[in-house]
């Protein structure tokens, strides 16, 4: 499948290094925008941008003039990055046309699911976006989870949770990082949470529950080894 460009545009040097380590690694190209007069023009030169992540600060033209501009002229998917959380401001985006709207500080993982997903969505994505291990098969375009070709039924929660643990195969994850992964960082809950939704999704997997394994005092490690050991 063709690799699909992705502008970036924030004022923040940091900020952009951040986000394009974690979009390369997954095939994107990115192209970078210190500025909104720059995404702009960057935009209609390039011509087969497949989605922009915009920062709604910056100097020059701000995020929500660069969404003017382009969507004039351009239905392409924008994910709006900001650090203002405010109401206010989201649903001036969704007016403007912005397709996702992400506070910062964010997940960068999180950032990149929002991408696939949007990207998805306008018929751009994967279409064979599939997860298979160990007897368990994720389809992530459709939301489906098979267990030894048998479909079970996983909450939205409990689906991201299993995608995390199979993409994280073989490595120790704490509490932490599951929380800020899976649940983002705007989420104030505890550890109580993930026990209870890994012990409901180990409960689901039937026998193949065993290959999440308890890292005592740390976390969980996702193991399709686990049971023959």
């Amino acid at each position: 499948m063709e690799k699909l460009k992705v502008l970036v545009v924030d004022d923040e040097a940091r900020m952009r290094k951040l986000v394009k380590d974690f979009l390369q690694r997954q095939d994107y190209i990115v192209i970078e925008a210190e500025n909104g007069e720059q995404a702009v023009d960057i935009f209609f030169e390039e011509k087969d941008i497949a989605l922009i992540l915009l920062d709604v600060m910056m100097p020059k033209m701000d995020g929500w003039q660069v969404t003017r501009e382009i969507r004039q002229f351009s239905k392409v998917p924008i994910i709006m990055l900001t650090a203002r959380a405010d109401e206010r401001d989201e649903l001036l985006g969704f007016d403007l046309g912005v397709d996702e709207y992400i506070s910062k500080p964010f997940s960068p993982k999180i950032l990149v699911a929002r991408v696939n997903a949007v990207l998805r969505r306008s018929g751009k994505g994967d279409a064979e976006d599939v997860l298979e291990v160990g007897g368990i098969r994720v389809d992530k375009s459709a939301h489906q989870v098979t267990v030894d070709g048998k479909p079970i039924d996983l909450s939205f929660k409990e689906f991201e949770l299993l995608q995390y643990f199979i993409e994280n195969t073989g490595i120790a994850l704490s509490r932490e990082k599951i929380l800020n992964a899976v649940w983002n960082y705007d989420y104030f809950g505890d550890a109580r949470t993930i026990d209870t939704h890994v012990k409901k999704l180990r409960s689901k997997l039937g026998e193949k529950g065993e290959y999440i394994r308890t890292i005592w005092g740390m976390g969980y490690k996702f193991d399709p080894n686990a049971e023959k050991k």
